[in-house]
Protein backbone atom coordinates (compact mmCIF):
# COMPACT_ATOMS: atom_id res chain seq x y z
CA UNK A 1 0.00 0.00 0.00
CA UNK A 2 1.34 3.38 -0.96
CA UNK A 3 1.67 5.96 1.80
CA UNK A 4 0.20 9.47 1.35
CA UNK A 5 3.73 10.89 1.25
CA UNK A 6 4.75 8.50 -1.53
CA UNK A 7 1.53 9.24 -3.39
CA UNK A 8 2.41 12.90 -3.44
CA UNK A 9 6.03 12.25 -4.43
CA UNK A 10 5.54 9.75 -7.27
CA UNK A 11 3.77 12.12 -9.70
CA UNK A 12 6.58 14.65 -9.24
CA UNK A 13 9.19 12.02 -10.07
CA UNK A 14 7.19 10.90 -13.09
CA UNK A 15 6.95 14.48 -14.31
CA UNK A 16 10.71 14.90 -13.98
CA UNK A 17 11.30 11.72 -15.98
CA UNK A 18 8.96 12.87 -18.76
CA UNK A 19 10.59 16.31 -18.93
CA UNK A 20 14.22 15.21 -18.86
CA UNK A 21 14.50 14.15 -22.52
CA UNK A 22 12.87 17.24 -24.07
CA UNK A 23 14.85 19.50 -21.74
CA UNK A 24 18.12 17.90 -22.83
CA UNK A 25 17.16 18.20 -26.49
CA UNK A 26 16.20 21.83 -25.99
CA UNK A 27 19.54 22.61 -24.37
CA UNK A 28 21.34 21.20 -27.40
CA UNK A 29 19.35 23.13 -30.02
CA UNK A 30 18.52 26.44 -28.35
CA UNK A 31 21.03 29.20 -29.14
CA UNK A 32 19.37 32.04 -27.28
CA UNK A 33 16.56 34.53 -27.97
CA UNK A 34 16.66 36.27 -31.33
CA UNK A 35 15.91 39.92 -31.95
CA UNK A 36 12.51 40.64 -33.43
CA UNK A 37 13.59 41.31 -37.05
CA UNK A 38 10.95 39.30 -38.87
CA UNK A 39 13.40 36.57 -39.87
CA UNK A 40 13.62 33.13 -38.37
CA UNK A 41 17.22 32.76 -37.16
CA UNK A 42 16.82 29.03 -36.58
CA UNK A 43 15.63 28.32 -40.12
CA UNK A 44 18.29 30.66 -41.52
CA UNK A 45 21.00 28.80 -39.60
CA UNK A 46 22.08 31.92 -37.68
CA UNK A 47 23.50 31.74 -34.17
CA UNK A 48 22.38 34.68 -32.08
CA UNK A 49 24.27 36.19 -29.16
CA UNK A 50 21.57 36.65 -26.49
CA UNK A 51 23.52 39.51 -24.86
CA UNK A 52 24.75 41.20 -28.02
CA UNK A 53 22.07 43.90 -28.15
CA UNK A 54 21.50 44.26 -24.42
CA UNK A 55 21.77 47.69 -22.86
CA UNK A 56 23.60 48.01 -19.53
CA UNK A 57 21.20 47.73 -16.59
CA UNK A 58 22.99 50.46 -14.69
CA UNK A 59 25.09 53.39 -15.81
CA UNK A 60 28.85 52.72 -15.64
CA UNK A 61 29.17 55.94 -13.64
CA UNK A 62 26.53 54.90 -11.10
CA UNK A 63 27.65 54.39 -7.53
CA UNK A 64 27.32 51.28 -5.39
CA UNK A 65 25.46 51.36 -2.08
CA UNK A 66 25.76 48.61 0.52
CA UNK A 67 22.96 48.64 3.08
CA UNK A 68 21.30 46.35 5.60
CA UNK A 69 17.80 45.86 6.91
CA UNK A 70 17.57 45.33 10.64
CA UNK A 71 15.13 45.58 13.51
CA UNK A 72 13.20 43.27 15.79
CA UNK A 73 11.88 39.86 14.80
CA UNK A 74 8.81 39.83 12.51
CA UNK A 75 9.09 43.53 11.66
CA UNK A 76 9.01 42.66 7.95
CA UNK A 77 12.65 42.95 6.88
CA UNK A 78 12.66 40.06 4.40
CA UNK A 79 9.25 41.06 3.05
CA UNK A 80 10.51 44.60 2.47
CA UNK A 81 13.50 43.39 0.46
CA UNK A 82 11.37 40.95 -1.52
CA UNK A 83 8.90 43.71 -2.35
CA UNK A 84 11.76 46.03 -3.34
CA UNK A 85 13.16 43.39 -5.70
CA UNK A 86 9.71 42.77 -7.17
CA UNK A 87 8.91 46.45 -7.68
CA UNK A 88 12.25 47.11 -9.41
CA UNK A 89 11.74 44.17 -11.84
CA UNK A 90 14.68 42.30 -10.31
CA UNK A 91 12.81 38.99 -10.03
CA UNK A 92 13.18 36.57 -12.95
CA UNK A 93 10.26 34.59 -14.35
CA UNK A 94 11.43 31.28 -12.91
CA UNK A 95 11.82 32.95 -9.51
CA UNK A 96 8.26 34.27 -9.75
CA UNK A 97 6.97 30.80 -10.58
CA UNK A 98 8.82 29.38 -7.60
CA UNK A 99 7.54 32.21 -5.40
CA UNK A 100 3.93 31.42 -6.33
CA UNK A 101 4.44 27.76 -5.49
CA UNK A 102 6.32 28.45 -2.25
CA UNK A 103 3.79 31.05 -1.12
CA UNK A 104 1.10 28.36 -1.12
CA UNK A 105 3.34 25.91 0.71
CA UNK A 106 5.30 28.10 3.15
CA UNK A 107 3.64 31.51 2.92
CA UNK A 108 2.29 33.43 5.89
CA UNK A 109 0.21 35.96 3.92
CA UNK A 110 -2.80 33.85 2.96
CA UNK A 111 -3.57 33.93 -0.75
CA UNK A 112 -1.11 36.77 -1.40
CA UNK A 113 2.49 36.36 -2.47
CA UNK A 114 4.90 36.07 0.45
CA UNK A 115 7.82 38.20 -0.76
CA UNK A 116 9.95 37.18 2.23
CA UNK A 117 10.48 33.82 0.49
CA UNK A 118 12.57 35.58 -2.16
CA UNK A 119 15.17 36.17 0.53
CA UNK A 120 14.69 33.45 3.15
CA UNK A 121 16.16 30.41 1.44
CA UNK A 122 16.98 28.09 4.34
CA UNK A 123 14.40 25.40 5.06
CA UNK A 124 14.48 26.31 8.76
CA UNK A 125 13.72 29.94 7.86
CA UNK A 126 10.72 28.96 5.77
CA UNK A 127 9.38 26.53 8.35
CA UNK A 128 9.67 29.03 11.22
CA UNK A 129 8.93 32.18 9.25
CA UNK A 130 12.02 33.98 10.58
CA UNK A 131 15.42 34.98 9.19
CA UNK A 132 18.38 33.10 10.65
CA UNK A 133 21.38 33.75 8.41
CA UNK A 134 22.44 36.92 6.60
CA UNK A 135 21.10 36.85 3.02
CA UNK A 136 22.73 39.06 0.39
CA UNK A 137 20.80 40.24 -2.64
CA UNK A 138 21.89 42.38 -5.56
CA UNK A 139 19.83 44.68 -7.76
CA UNK A 140 20.22 47.92 -9.65
CA UNK A 141 18.28 50.80 -11.09
CA UNK A 142 19.30 53.26 -13.74
CA UNK A 143 20.90 55.46 -11.09
CA UNK A 144 22.61 53.13 -8.65
CA UNK A 145 23.58 49.54 -7.89
CA UNK A 146 22.75 47.98 -4.52
CA UNK A 147 23.97 45.17 -2.31
CA UNK A 148 21.42 44.35 0.39
CA UNK A 149 22.12 42.34 3.53
CA UNK A 150 18.95 40.97 5.08
CA UNK A 151 19.84 40.37 8.72
CA UNK A 152 17.91 38.36 11.33
CA UNK A 153 15.88 40.10 13.99
CA UNK A 154 15.73 37.29 16.53
CA UNK A 155 17.88 37.97 19.58
CA UNK A 156 19.53 34.55 19.31
CA UNK A 157 21.05 35.53 15.96
CA UNK A 158 22.26 39.01 16.88
CA UNK A 159 25.81 37.98 15.93
CA UNK A 160 24.68 37.53 12.32
CA UNK A 161 23.17 41.00 12.30
CA UNK A 162 26.45 42.49 13.53
CA UNK A 163 28.32 40.62 10.79
CA UNK A 164 26.08 42.08 8.09
CA UNK A 165 26.34 45.59 9.54
CA UNK A 166 30.15 45.54 9.59
CA UNK A 167 30.37 46.10 5.81
CA UNK A 168 27.34 48.34 5.29
CA UNK A 169 27.22 52.05 4.57
CA UNK A 170 23.55 52.60 5.45
CA UNK A 171 20.96 50.84 7.58
CA UNK A 172 17.23 50.50 7.02
CA UNK A 173 15.84 49.99 10.52
CA UNK A 174 12.32 48.62 10.49
CA UNK A 175 9.74 49.29 13.19
CA UNK A 176 6.41 47.48 13.37
CA UNK A 177 3.74 50.19 13.48
CA UNK A 178 1.66 48.07 15.86
CA UNK A 179 4.44 47.23 18.37
CA UNK A 180 6.57 50.35 18.23
CA UNK A 181 10.21 50.46 19.37
CA UNK A 182 11.22 47.15 20.99
CA UNK A 183 14.40 46.20 22.92
CA UNK A 184 15.80 44.43 19.86
CA UNK A 185 15.18 47.58 17.82
CA UNK A 186 17.31 49.48 20.33
CA UNK A 187 19.99 46.78 20.32
CA UNK A 188 20.23 46.76 16.52
CA UNK A 189 20.33 50.55 16.47
CA UNK A 190 23.22 50.59 18.94
CA UNK A 191 25.16 47.94 17.00
CA UNK A 192 24.58 49.94 13.83
CA UNK A 193 26.08 52.97 15.54
CA UNK A 194 28.87 50.85 17.03
CA UNK A 195 30.16 49.76 13.62
CA UNK A 196 30.26 53.34 12.35
CA UNK A 197 27.13 53.62 10.20
CA UNK A 198 26.00 57.25 10.15
CA UNK A 199 23.09 57.21 7.67
CA UNK A 200 19.83 55.52 8.69
CA UNK A 201 16.38 55.10 7.19
CA UNK A 202 13.73 54.31 9.81
CA UNK A 203 11.00 52.47 7.87
CA UNK A 204 7.84 52.33 9.98
CA UNK A 205 6.31 49.20 8.47
CA UNK A 206 2.86 47.58 8.44
CA UNK A 207 1.08 50.90 8.19
CA UNK A 208 -1.81 49.02 6.58
CA UNK A 209 -2.47 47.32 9.93
CA UNK A 210 -2.92 50.67 11.73
CA UNK A 211 -5.13 52.20 9.00
CA UNK A 212 -2.22 54.37 7.76
CA UNK A 213 -2.53 56.50 10.87
CA UNK A 214 -0.44 59.65 10.78
CA UNK A 215 -0.74 59.95 14.56
CA UNK A 216 0.82 56.49 15.05
CA UNK A 217 3.61 57.34 12.62
CA UNK A 218 4.40 60.59 14.44
CA UNK A 219 4.28 58.85 17.82
CA UNK A 220 6.90 56.26 16.77
CA UNK A 221 8.99 58.96 15.13
CA UNK A 222 9.09 60.99 18.35
CA UNK A 223 10.02 57.88 20.34
CA UNK A 224 12.96 57.10 18.05
CA UNK A 225 14.14 60.71 17.95
CA UNK A 226 14.40 60.56 21.75
CA UNK A 227 17.16 57.91 21.56
CA UNK A 228 19.09 59.51 18.67
CA UNK A 229 21.47 61.62 20.83
CA UNK A 230 23.01 58.44 22.24
CA UNK A 231 23.54 56.86 18.81
CA UNK A 232 25.55 59.41 16.86
CA UNK A 233 23.68 59.14 13.56
CA UNK A 234 24.14 62.17 11.31
CA UNK A 235 21.47 61.43 8.68
CA UNK A 236 18.08 59.98 9.71
CA UNK A 237 14.99 59.68 7.49
CA UNK A 238 11.56 58.40 8.59
CA UNK A 239 9.32 56.75 5.96
CA UNK A 240 5.87 55.14 6.50
CA UNK A 241 5.67 51.93 4.44
CA UNK A 242 3.75 48.73 3.98
CA UNK A 243 6.09 46.07 2.62
CA UNK A 244 3.21 43.65 2.02
CA UNK A 245 1.07 46.13 0.07
CA UNK A 246 3.95 48.05 -1.51
CA UNK A 247 3.02 51.47 -0.10
CA UNK A 248 5.79 54.08 -0.39
CA UNK A 249 8.33 51.48 -1.49
CA UNK A 250 8.83 52.63 -5.08
CA UNK A 251 5.91 55.02 -5.66
CA UNK A 252 3.98 57.28 -3.31
CA UNK A 253 0.91 55.69 -1.83
CA UNK A 254 -2.46 57.47 -2.11
CA UNK A 255 -3.27 55.99 1.30
CA UNK A 256 -0.72 58.29 3.00
CA UNK A 257 -1.53 61.71 1.51
CA UNK A 258 -0.11 63.31 4.67
CA UNK A 259 3.41 62.04 3.81
CA UNK A 260 5.21 64.12 1.19
CA UNK A 261 8.76 62.86 1.63
CA UNK A 262 10.78 60.51 -0.56
CA UNK A 263 9.80 56.90 -1.11
CA UNK A 264 12.19 54.21 0.11
CA UNK A 265 13.74 53.64 -3.33
CA UNK A 266 14.05 57.37 -4.00
CA UNK A 267 15.91 57.79 -0.73
CA UNK A 268 18.20 54.85 -1.48
CA UNK A 269 19.01 56.30 -4.89
CA UNK A 270 19.81 59.80 -3.67
CA UNK A 271 21.39 59.32 -0.25
CA UNK A 272 25.11 60.00 0.08
CA UNK A 273 26.08 58.20 3.28
CA UNK A 274 29.01 59.35 5.35
CA UNK A 275 31.62 56.61 5.03
CA UNK A 276 35.20 55.89 6.02
CA UNK A 277 37.50 57.57 3.51
CA UNK A 278 40.29 55.03 3.49
CA UNK A 279 41.89 56.75 0.50
CA UNK A 280 42.66 59.87 2.54
CA UNK A 281 44.61 57.97 5.21
CA UNK A 282 48.32 57.23 5.31
CA UNK A 283 49.38 54.00 3.62
CA UNK A 284 48.61 50.86 5.66
CA UNK A 285 48.90 47.25 4.49
CA UNK A 286 48.30 44.31 6.88
CA UNK A 287 50.46 41.45 5.63
CA UNK A 288 48.39 38.33 5.01
CA UNK A 289 51.02 36.22 3.27
CA UNK A 290 54.76 36.27 2.64
CA UNK A 291 54.98 35.49 -1.07
CA UNK A 292 58.17 33.48 -1.66
CA UNK A 293 57.84 31.54 -4.96
CA UNK A 294 61.62 31.28 -5.50
CA UNK A 295 64.95 32.46 -4.15
CA UNK A 296 64.85 35.65 -6.20
CA UNK A 297 61.48 37.01 -5.05
CA UNK A 298 60.16 37.90 -1.59
CA UNK A 299 56.98 39.91 -1.47
CA UNK A 300 54.37 40.78 1.12
CA UNK A 301 50.77 40.27 0.07
CA UNK A 302 47.57 41.77 1.43
CA UNK A 303 44.79 44.28 0.83
CA UNK A 304 45.56 47.95 1.33
CA UNK A 305 43.32 49.33 4.10
CA UNK A 306 44.44 52.93 3.91
CA UNK A 307 46.17 55.41 1.64
CA UNK A 308 48.28 54.79 -1.44
CA UNK A 309 51.62 53.13 -2.10
CA UNK A 310 54.06 54.01 -4.86
CA UNK A 311 57.47 52.73 -5.88
CA UNK A 312 60.17 54.38 -3.81
CA UNK A 313 57.94 55.22 -0.83
CA UNK A 314 59.59 54.98 2.59
CA UNK A 315 57.76 52.45 4.77
CA UNK A 316 58.00 50.99 8.26
CA UNK A 317 57.11 47.42 9.23
CA UNK A 318 55.16 47.36 12.50
CA UNK A 319 55.48 46.25 15.24
CA UNK A 320 59.17 45.43 14.62
CA UNK A 321 60.03 48.93 13.34
CA UNK A 322 62.14 47.77 10.39
CA UNK A 323 62.49 50.47 7.73
CA UNK A 324 62.92 50.20 3.99
CA UNK A 325 61.66 51.52 0.66
CA UNK A 326 59.14 50.04 -1.73
CA UNK A 327 60.98 48.30 -4.55
CA UNK A 328 57.91 47.21 -6.50
CA UNK A 329 54.11 46.99 -6.36
CA UNK A 330 52.48 43.95 -8.00
CA UNK A 331 48.76 43.75 -8.74
CA UNK A 332 46.68 40.87 -10.14
CA UNK A 333 47.81 41.70 -13.68
CA UNK A 334 51.47 42.29 -12.94
CA UNK A 335 53.66 45.10 -11.70
CA UNK A 336 52.11 48.56 -11.38
CA UNK A 337 53.43 51.97 -10.41
CA UNK A 338 51.03 52.48 -7.50
CA UNK A 339 47.99 51.05 -5.71
CA UNK A 340 45.29 52.51 -3.46
CA UNK A 341 43.04 51.48 -0.59
CA UNK A 342 40.87 48.48 -1.40
CA UNK A 343 43.32 46.89 -3.83
CA UNK A 344 45.00 43.53 -3.23
CA UNK A 345 48.73 43.80 -3.94
CA UNK A 346 52.11 42.23 -3.32
CA UNK A 347 54.80 44.70 -2.23
CA UNK A 348 58.52 44.05 -2.53
CA UNK A 349 61.08 45.97 -0.47
CA UNK A 350 64.58 47.20 -1.18
CA UNK A 351 65.97 45.79 2.09
CA UNK A 352 65.76 42.36 3.71
CA UNK A 353 63.88 43.25 6.88
CA UNK A 354 61.92 40.89 9.11
CA UNK A 355 58.24 40.93 8.05
CA UNK A 356 55.74 38.12 8.60
CA UNK A 357 52.00 37.51 8.56
CA UNK A 358 50.27 39.81 11.02
CA UNK A 359 52.72 42.68 10.58
CA UNK A 360 51.54 45.94 9.03
CA UNK A 361 53.45 47.94 6.43
CA UNK A 362 52.77 51.64 6.96
CA UNK A 363 53.97 54.94 5.61
CA UNK A 364 57.02 56.28 7.42
CA UNK A 365 54.92 59.28 8.50
CA UNK A 366 52.32 57.01 10.16
CA UNK A 367 54.56 54.68 12.18
CA UNK A 368 52.28 54.64 15.24
CA UNK A 369 49.56 52.55 16.81
CA UNK A 370 51.75 49.77 18.25
CA UNK A 371 50.58 48.79 21.72
CA UNK A 372 49.87 45.80 23.93
CA UNK A 373 46.71 47.22 25.51
CA UNK A 374 43.66 49.07 24.28
CA UNK A 375 40.09 49.79 25.31
CA UNK A 376 37.07 49.08 23.19
CA UNK A 377 33.39 48.19 22.95
CA UNK A 378 32.40 44.60 22.21
CA UNK A 379 29.35 42.44 21.63
CA UNK A 380 29.59 39.18 23.61
CA UNK A 381 28.18 36.30 21.53
CA UNK A 382 28.84 33.14 23.59
CA UNK A 383 26.37 31.27 25.77
CA UNK A 384 28.66 31.43 28.81
CA UNK A 385 29.32 34.81 30.47
CA UNK A 386 32.38 36.96 29.87
CA UNK A 387 34.27 37.66 33.08
CA UNK A 388 37.27 39.80 33.92
CA UNK A 389 40.63 38.07 33.60
CA UNK A 390 39.54 35.66 30.87
CA UNK A 391 42.18 34.42 28.40
CA UNK A 392 41.19 34.64 24.73
CA UNK A 393 42.72 34.87 21.26
CA UNK A 394 42.69 38.41 19.86
CA UNK A 395 42.54 38.89 16.09
CA UNK A 396 42.99 42.32 14.48
CA UNK A 397 43.32 42.39 10.70
CA UNK A 398 45.74 39.53 9.98
CA UNK A 399 47.43 39.58 13.40
CA UNK A 400 46.52 36.99 16.00
CA UNK A 401 47.83 36.79 19.58
CA UNK A 402 46.72 35.58 23.02
CA UNK A 403 45.15 38.33 25.13
CA UNK A 404 43.66 38.88 28.56
CA UNK A 405 40.51 40.78 29.43
CA UNK A 406 42.22 43.11 31.89
CA UNK A 407 39.11 44.96 33.05
CA UNK A 408 35.39 44.86 32.36
CA UNK A 409 34.75 48.57 32.64
CA UNK A 410 30.99 48.70 32.06
CA UNK A 411 27.95 47.15 30.40
CA UNK A 412 25.64 49.14 28.13
CA UNK A 413 22.01 49.24 29.26
CA UNK A 414 20.15 48.58 26.01
CA UNK A 415 17.11 50.56 27.20
CA UNK A 416 18.84 53.78 28.23
CA UNK A 417 22.25 53.33 26.48
CA UNK A 418 23.92 54.20 29.79
CA UNK A 419 27.19 52.56 30.82
CA UNK A 420 26.71 50.74 34.12
CA UNK A 421 29.17 48.76 36.28
CA UNK A 422 29.10 45.01 35.62
CA UNK A 423 30.88 41.88 36.83
CA UNK A 424 30.10 39.84 33.71
CA UNK A 425 28.54 40.06 30.26
CA UNK A 426 25.83 37.64 29.14
CA UNK A 427 25.08 36.61 25.58
CA UNK A 428 24.21 39.55 23.28
CA UNK A 429 25.21 42.13 25.89
CA UNK A 430 27.46 45.03 24.92
CA UNK A 431 30.30 46.07 27.18
CA UNK A 432 33.30 48.34 27.44
CA UNK A 433 36.52 46.50 28.17
CA UNK A 434 40.28 46.84 28.33
CA UNK A 435 42.34 44.12 26.63
CA UNK A 436 46.04 43.37 27.06
CA UNK A 437 47.74 41.36 24.32
CA UNK A 438 50.63 39.01 24.95
CA UNK A 439 52.75 40.82 22.37
CA UNK A 440 52.44 44.22 20.69
CA UNK A 441 49.81 44.58 17.97
CA UNK A 442 49.01 47.34 15.51
CA UNK A 443 45.65 48.82 16.50
CA UNK A 444 43.99 52.15 15.70
CA UNK A 445 40.76 53.75 16.89
CA UNK A 446 37.85 52.49 14.80
CA UNK A 447 36.99 56.01 13.70
CA UNK A 448 40.47 56.35 12.22
CA UNK A 449 40.67 53.04 10.38
CA UNK A 450 37.89 50.51 10.07
CA UNK A 451 40.10 47.48 9.40
CA UNK A 452 42.76 48.10 12.05
CA UNK A 453 40.11 49.26 14.54
CA UNK A 454 37.89 46.17 14.47
CA UNK A 455 38.68 42.94 16.31
CA UNK A 456 37.24 39.57 17.21
CA UNK A 457 37.89 37.36 20.22
CA UNK A 458 38.25 33.60 19.82
CA UNK A 459 37.96 30.87 22.44
CA UNK A 460 41.40 29.18 22.54
CA UNK A 461 39.86 25.79 23.39
CA UNK A 462 36.83 25.51 21.10
CA UNK A 463 38.07 27.95 18.41
CA UNK A 464 34.64 29.61 18.57
CA UNK A 465 34.32 33.32 17.82
CA UNK A 466 32.89 34.62 21.09
CA UNK A 467 32.96 38.41 20.64
CA UNK A 468 33.40 41.16 18.12
CA UNK A 469 34.30 44.72 18.93
CA UNK A 470 35.84 48.03 17.96
CA UNK A 471 38.87 49.84 19.33
CA UNK A 472 38.13 53.13 21.09
CA UNK A 473 41.60 54.10 22.33
CA UNK A 474 44.99 52.46 22.53
CA UNK A 475 47.28 52.35 25.55
CA UNK A 476 50.82 53.62 25.87
CA UNK A 477 52.64 53.01 22.62
CA UNK A 478 55.37 50.41 22.52
CA UNK A 479 58.79 51.61 21.44
CA UNK A 480 59.41 49.97 18.09
CA UNK A 481 62.82 48.37 17.71
CA UNK A 482 63.97 49.98 14.54
CA UNK A 483 66.47 48.06 12.48
CA UNK A 484 69.26 50.38 11.43
CA UNK A 485 67.00 53.41 11.45
CA UNK A 486 67.95 55.32 14.60
CA UNK A 487 69.29 58.77 14.02
CA UNK A 488 73.09 58.78 14.50
CA UNK A 489 74.25 60.49 17.72
CA UNK A 490 77.33 62.63 17.58
CA UNK A 491 79.59 64.62 19.86
CA UNK A 492 79.29 64.30 23.63
CA UNK A 493 76.06 62.28 23.26
CA UNK A 494 77.93 59.61 21.32
CA UNK A 495 80.78 59.59 23.89
CA UNK A 496 78.22 59.21 26.70
CA UNK A 497 76.61 56.26 24.87
CA UNK A 498 80.00 54.57 24.49
CA UNK A 499 80.93 55.22 28.14
CA UNK A 500 77.63 53.85 29.50
CA UNK A 501 77.55 50.87 27.14
CA UNK A 502 74.32 48.87 27.31
CA UNK A 503 73.06 51.13 30.13
CA UNK A 504 72.65 53.95 27.59
CA UNK A 505 69.61 52.08 26.21
CA UNK A 506 68.08 51.52 29.65
CA UNK A 507 66.13 53.79 31.94
CA UNK A 508 67.47 56.41 34.37
CA UNK A 509 67.74 53.96 37.29
CA UNK A 510 69.80 51.62 35.15
CA UNK A 511 72.20 54.40 34.18
CA UNK A 512 72.60 55.61 37.76
CA UNK A 513 73.35 52.08 38.97
CA UNK A 514 75.96 51.77 36.24
CA UNK A 515 77.69 54.98 37.32
CA UNK A 516 77.71 53.91 40.99
CA UNK A 517 79.28 50.60 40.00
CA UNK A 518 81.99 52.47 38.07
CA UNK A 519 82.74 54.69 41.07
CA UNK A 520 82.98 51.64 43.33
CA UNK A 521 85.39 50.02 40.89
CA UNK A 522 87.63 53.10 40.80
CA UNK A 523 87.71 53.29 44.62
CA UNK A 524 88.74 49.64 44.69
CA UNK A 525 91.59 50.38 42.26
CA UNK A 526 92.73 53.22 44.54
CA UNK A 527 92.74 50.91 47.58
CA UNK A 528 94.78 48.33 45.69
CA UNK A 529 97.28 51.06 44.76
CA UNK A 530 97.69 51.97 48.47
CA UNK A 531 98.15 48.31 49.38
CA UNK A 532 100.97 48.03 46.86
CA UNK A 533 102.52 51.22 48.37
CA UNK A 534 102.27 53.43 45.31
CA UNK A 535 102.95 57.19 45.84
CA UNK A 536 99.95 58.94 47.36
CA UNK A 537 99.81 61.50 44.54
CA UNK A 538 99.42 58.74 41.97
CA UNK A 539 96.56 56.95 43.77
CA UNK A 540 93.78 59.47 42.89
CA UNK A 541 95.19 59.89 39.40
CA UNK A 542 95.04 56.12 38.84
CA UNK A 543 91.49 55.95 40.24
CA UNK A 544 90.29 58.77 37.96
CA UNK A 545 91.92 57.21 34.90
CA UNK A 546 90.25 53.90 35.75
CA UNK A 547 86.86 55.63 36.13
CA UNK A 548 87.18 57.42 32.77
CA UNK A 549 88.92 54.86 30.58
CA UNK A 550 87.73 51.46 31.82
CA UNK A 551 84.26 51.73 30.07
CA UNK A 552 85.88 52.45 26.69
CA UNK A 553 88.25 49.50 27.10
CA UNK A 554 85.31 47.27 28.07
CA UNK A 555 83.35 48.36 24.98
CA UNK A 556 86.37 47.93 22.74
CA UNK A 557 86.92 44.34 23.88
CA UNK A 558 83.20 43.51 24.02
CA UNK A 559 83.11 42.89 27.75
CA UNK A 560 80.24 45.36 28.31
CA UNK A 561 77.88 43.88 25.72
CA UNK A 562 74.95 41.82 26.78
CA UNK A 563 74.29 38.57 24.93
CA UNK A 564 71.89 39.07 22.04
CA UNK A 565 68.37 37.79 22.46
CA UNK A 566 67.87 34.43 20.86
CA UNK A 567 65.47 34.70 17.92
CA UNK A 568 63.15 31.80 17.22
CA UNK A 569 62.97 30.28 13.79
CA UNK A 570 59.26 30.33 12.86
CA UNK A 571 59.75 27.34 10.56
CA UNK A 572 60.83 25.11 13.46
CA UNK A 573 57.96 23.54 15.38
CA UNK A 574 59.32 22.07 18.60
CA UNK A 575 59.41 22.86 22.30
CA UNK A 576 59.99 26.59 22.60
CA UNK A 577 60.35 27.21 18.88
CA UNK A 578 58.08 28.37 16.10
CA UNK A 579 54.35 28.79 16.54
Amino acid sequence: MTSPTQARRLPDEADLAQRSAPAALEDETFAGPAPDTGADPVSDGAVVDPQGAMQPLVSPAASLLRFITCGSVDDGKSTLIGRLLFETNSVFDDQMDALKRDSKKFGTTGEDLDFALLVDGLSAEREQGITIDVAYRYFSTGNRAFIIADTPGHEQYTRNMATGASQAELAVILVDARKGILPQTRRHSFITSLVGIKSVIVAINKMDLVDYSQERFEEIKRGYEAILPALGFTDVTFIPVSAKAGDNIVTHSPKTPWYRGETLLERLETVEPETFDAGAEPFRLPVQWVNRPNLDFRGFSGSIVGGKVTKGDAIVALPSGGRSRVKGVHGPDGEVDSAEAGEAVTVTLADEIDVSRGDVLVSEAAAAGVSRSFSGDLLWMANRPLIQGGRLILKIASAQTPATLTTLDAAIDIHSYEAKPADALSMNEIGRVTLTAERPVVALPYGENRDLGAFILIDPVSNETVALGVVRSIGEAEAAKTEGSAEPRTGLARVADLWLGEAARGDEKHRQAKIRARIAGSVLVGLLALIFQMPLLLVPVLAILDFVLRPFLAVAFGADRLPEEKRLDPTVVDSGGGI
